[in-house]
């Protein structure tokens, strides 16, 4: 095998997708700061019980795993930051109010998402800890299409769903092990002839709430479908009324909601609202999120919180502002240009010393020239 094939689904970022994902970095970091989130920057690899909030099997085969040499322990590469976070918000910083905290990075997953994905996003999110109002989730949705808007993505759809609504029924009917495994892996698929097997010998109110939830899709009267479809427990009610009022909250912002209410497609961490933003030209959702209360109990402080995470690596294929163009400066000691080298960089242009630039091969339009005892910026010819 040649030593330069990488492995399947992993990839070099090359100048032009490297400058357009860092440059997204940079802003999306400057837009979460104006909202008030602190940035965190949690390690790549650490001990691999820290890496799960929960009992998570989809996110534990998707962790790459080795032995620590220097302590005989498991550690991990993480695959997704959030745990991370949820980590140094419980344990590290340990605040008695709000905290708004953001993060960037790489994560590495044992397989794709998809044919198109990579094995090795760069994921950027923001979450809230310590907030159980859905004033928190209309935040991060706002803060989320606001992310996309600036990556260029300024028409994406909102779908929302919510766990409590399955959690609610299936408490109810006393389900627990694999049943209540296989009835939530088929609603994820909207599998209804599957669903309808499943809840066969519940009670019939259950059963009927259960089979409704891969219909309910569309918009606001979604809600009312849902009430007159699905039995009035105390968990159903509490999340058709978070929706209604995150719908509310929303529409103010001028940000339009679809509603699905089999949209359960989350991480196992996931309690409550679930979201995701689509687009044309995507064949996944472009960013993800929802509510993960009680996410800090395993390390000792059980906070509400809320969040979302981007792909800047799926969204680097949008067109983006590119860079001006550079100046191509002679190479040389003369202190004049040396003077007129550092003016030029410290007023924000790119100037490039010529130690055997190709022109065709960087983006280069002019040339510093000396012309009558001054050096001058002159059009590349």
């Amino acid at each position: 095998m040649r030593n330069w094939i990488l492995p399947e689904y992993i990839s070099d970022v090359l100048p032009r997708e490297a400058r357009q994902i860092e440059a997204m970095r940079r802003g999306l970091l400057d837009l979460f700061s104006r909202y008030g989130y602190e940035l965190v920057m949690p390690p790549l690899v650490e001990y691999v019980e820290s890496l799960f909030l929960h009992d998570d099997p989809a996110l534990d085969l998707k962790t790459f795993k080795l032995v620590d040499e220097m302590t005989g322990r498991q550690m991990g590469l993480r695959a997704d930051i959030t745990p991370q976070v949820a980590r140094i918000d419980a344990h590290i910083l340990n605040r008695q109010g709000v905290a708004r905290l953001c993060y960037s990075g790489s994560v590495v997953s044992t397989r794709p998402d998809g044919i198109l994905s990579t094995r090795e996003p760069r994921q950027i999110g923001a979450e809230i800890y310590g907030c159980a109002d859905v004033a928190a989730d209309v935040e991060v949705i706002e803060l989320m299409f606001e992310s996309l808007a600036f990556a260029g993505l300024k028409n994406a759809r909102l779908d929302v769903g919510h766990i409590g609504l399955f959690h609610a029924l299936a408490d109810a009917a006393g389900m627990k092990g694999d049943l209540r495994d296989q009835t939530f892996s088929a609603l994820q698929q909207k599998d209804l002839p599957t669903l309808c097997e499943l809840s066969a010998g519940l009670d019939p109110a259950i059963a009927a709430g259960l089979q409704a939830l891969p219909a309910l899709y569309g918009g606001y009267d979604v809600l009312a479908r849902a009430r007159a479809a699905m039995p009035p427990l105390a968990g159903v009610n509490a999340a058709l009324a978070a929706l209604e009022t995150l719908f509310a909250a929303l529409k103010m912002r001028g940000i339009a909601v679809r509603f699905d209410l089999a949209e359960v497609r989350s991480s196992d961490y996931h309690t409550g609202l679930v979201f995701a933003a689509y687009a044309n030209g995507f064949a996944n959702a472009v960013a993800r999120g929802g509510r993960y209360d009680s996410v800090g109990e395993k390390f000792g402080r059980s906070r509400p919180a809320t969040g979302f995470s981007l792909d800047m690596r799926e969204l680097s294929r949008l067109p983006f502002p590119e860079t001006a163009a550079a100046i191509l400066a002679p190479a040389g000691d003369d202190a004049e240009l040396i003077a007129a080298v550092r003016r030029l960089r410290d007023a924000g242009e790119t100037v490039i010393v010529d130690l055997g630039v190709k022109p065709e091969e960087v983006a280069v339009n002019r040339r510093l020239v000396l012309k009558g005892g001054q050096w001058q910026v002159d059009p590349l010819v």
